[in-house]
């Protein structure tokens, strides 16, 4: 006989958490953080400023900001020992490296097992420092070069761009990229910052939480397909040929990427954000001001032919539509995509692993056990 198999999986409508880091409505298309709706927050807020809003519990004054700025640049060095991980890693895709770099940053903290306030936001700098640093070092030795030195006169995002492309960024540029990394650095309860929690509940400290909760991120369930985006809009190529390569995508049974969301029913309000965004950065150069009007005509025709094809659906544009045009306009591989995702998203990690310490619950939902009883062994 086998027991009742009736309940719904992966968790779906269960509360695991209370939270004051995100409220997402999928419904109505809103994503507030940290109070503020993501178009305020992206508009007027770097990351460092949206990390201090999540680790504190409000946005910094201008002192706090200088602070908080100069207290990172003198965090984002990296070691020797993760610098060598990195050379290990370097055939290996950017969010692998990265997650094997995250590991050893335990390494450089007072007590890497300690869960204190104190601790855990010391932690949370120091990781929030360095992932645009262990990414931008590691994209360098991939492609056979030294790592450029991260300088401390530098914001996060202009410093990132520096290390990348071995010069300093227009200041547009960072603006950016800063953009970009403050829409993605919460966004509820979502498989990776769900792993992160699970993590932190057992007691165990931020790194392993943080370093579990790339794990999570690094799925194609989860992380996103920035990459895929830019791979359609070059094969469409024009926007005559739209309509007939997305319906042969359909008849393939193949997803049109950058559409549809587990939780929105409305465009993605993120979508918005990084639509202005690309807009912006379309202007500097013809190459990518034809790639954002390639996308525009692509997304209305995108739009049109899943709502022929699967009515009630409603899959509208996601973030990820639009990352691929940022992220490119800023000189980025699509393979660093995931990884990029990742630099802005750990502040919100650590933010609910502050959050769960704080709680001081274990996470652990029962299962149902759906296999065979009453067996015999033969003898």
């Amino acid at each position: 006989m086998t027991a009742n198999a009736g309940t719904p999986r992966g968790l779906e409508g269960v509360v695991a958490a209370r939270t004051r880091m995100s409220h997402v409505d999928g419904v109505n298309g809103v994503l507030i953080i940290g109070g503020y709706s993501v178009e305020e927050l992206a508009a007027h807020a770097g990351l460092e400023a949206a990390a201090h809003l999540l680790w504190r519990g409000r946005l910094p004054d201008r002192v706090e900001l200088r602070e908080m700025i100069s207290q990172m640049a003198e965090l984002r060095q990296i070691s020797p020992l993760t610098l060598d991980v990195l050379q290990a890693a370097k055939t290996a895709p950017p969010i692998d490296a990265l997650r094997m770099g995250c590991a050893t940053l335990s390494l450089g903290l007072a007590d890497p097992n300690a869960i204190t306030p104190a601790a855990d936001f010391s932690a949370a700098m120091r990781l929030t420092a360095c992932f645009p640093t262990i990414v931008a070092a590691h994209a360098r030795i991939a492609q056979g070069k030294d790592p450029i030195p991260p300088r401390a006169d530098l914001p996060l995002a202009a410093n990132f761009l520096y290390m990348i492309l071995g010069r300093e960024a227009d200041p547009a540029a960072a603006k950016a990229l800063d953009a970009y990394w403050v829409t993605v650095i919460d966004h509820g309860m979502n498989a990776s910052t769900f792993t992160a929690r699970v993590i932190a509940s057992t007691r165990s400290d931020m790194v392993s939480a943080v370093t579990g909760a790339l794990g999570a991120l690094k799925g194609p369930l989860h992380g996103g397909a920035p990459g895929p985006v830019l791979d359609m809009l070059h094969d469409i190529g024009s926007a005559d040929r739209a309509e007939a390569w997305l319906k042969n995508e359909l008849a393939q049974g193949r997803r049109i990427m950058g559409f549809g969301h587990r939780v929105y029913r409305v465009r993605d309000p993120r979508a918005e954000v990084l639509n202005k965004v690309a807009e912006g950065l379309g202007q500097a150069r013809l190459e990518n001001r034809q790639l954002y009007d390639l996308a525009i005509a692509i997304e209305q025709t995108a739009l049109r032919v899943l709502a022929e094809a699967k009515p009630g659906r409603n899959l509208r544009t996601n973030v990820e539509f639009y990352t691929a045009l940022v992220l490119q306009a800023l000189g980025l591989e699509p393979a660093q995509f995931v990884a990029m995702f990742a630099c802005g998203r750990v502040a919100g990690w650590c933010a609910h692993v502050i959050e769960q310490h704080a709680e001081d619950h274990l996470i652990r939902p029962q299962s149902e056990y759906i296999g065979l009883i009453g067996l015999k062994v033969n003898s």
